[in-house]
């Protein structure tokens, strides 16, 4: 790809992006609205609705991706197991900095970048992804806070059921009515727009205390993810498409949730914000890097 192609790339892909989170970032900073209901809204109806549709629509043939899915698995849990022994080296508590490491913004960010750097073609591996990311956050996740947590909750039960309901239509005959369809993926597109406009307006809750961890957090996460990507690429033998969308999966910071659950299970909450921001802002970095890493498709 020539020089010209990555710098549009880039440019088509990150520059919408930052416009809409800074968007919501100003208006987040004038209005400081309630973020729970756009969190509800969120969680509960557009994410659902964007996955069903997706995968009910028959574009995603599941046995194409469970490489990638493979994939996506390793570098979760690799990326884990190596931040836990760095925890154990630098005496870091792990309950706060294993998860961010693991659980990146496959939601608030992964889609619009997606979307926008590869196209339409590129959203069942990016559904993919985000199934595989979620299943492990909601269930080995919420274990690392909460011995006692279950994979089905509150917080879970709407994104598990819309994948539940979409995997079984797009395993077996059944076809969803076009009618149907065009509404759904008009919420869906509004789910994309949405979640990066919280994300924009959550930034404001986030504090930039315990900055040397939190800057060690924004370099480690991308940085091990994308080794190990590149260590697994000779097994997985993606195509150009997952391939491309794999590395920017490997490039995504923290996710935003990371912080939520902290908050709610009382675990350092400001700490992990910390590791959640200054993450989200080196992505600015990360990101463009993953893009032009990316082969043309």
């Amino acid at each position: 790809m020539t020089t010209e192609l990555i710098i549009d790339r880039i440019l088509r892909s990150v520059i919408p992006v930052l416009i809409v989170v800074l968007i919501g970032y100003i208006y987040g900073r004038w209005r400081k609205p309630d973020m729970s209901v756009i969190n509800k809204l969120c969680m509960e109806l557009l994410v659902p609705i964007l996955i069903f549709s997706v995968l009910a629509g028959k574009n995603v043939q599941l046995e194409k991706y469970v490489t990638l899915a493979f994939g996506v698995s390793c570098i979760i849990l690799g990326c884990g197991l190596i931040t836990w022994l760095l925890c154990l080296l630098l005496k870091i508590e792990s309950k706060t900095f294993v998860p961010p490491m693991m659980f990146t913004n496959t939601g608030n960010l992964a889609f619009p970048l997606v979307l926008l750097a590869f196209g339409q073609q590129a959203m069942p591996a990016i559904v993919v992804v985000f199934i595989v990311s979620q299943f492990l956050h909601f269930s080995l996740g919420f274990y690392i806070l909460d011995r006692e947590a279950k994979i089905i909750n509150p917080i879970s039960a709407p994104t598990v059921l819309a994948t539940m309901a979409g995997i079984t239509v797009a395993l077996t005959p059944v076809e969803v009515n076009e009618t149907i369809l065009v509404p759904l993926d008009f919420l869906a597109n509004t789910g994309v727009t949405l979640v990066l406009f919280a994300l924009g307006i959550r930034m404001n809750s986030v504090s930039t205390r315990d900055l040397r961890i939190a800057v060690l957090g924004a370099i480690w996460c991308p940085m091990v993810s994308l080794i190990i990507a590149f260590l697994l690429k000779p097994l997985l033998d993606l195509n150009p498409v997952q391939w491309s969308v794999f590395l920017l999966f490997a490039a995504l910071p923290p996710a935003v949730l990371c912080f939520m659950l902290a908050e709610q299970y009382k675990q350092e909450p400001t700490r992990v914000a910390s590791i959640v921001l200054i993450g989200n802002i080196a992505a600015i970095i990360w990101i463009p890097l993953a893009l032009a890493l990316a082969p043309p498709i």
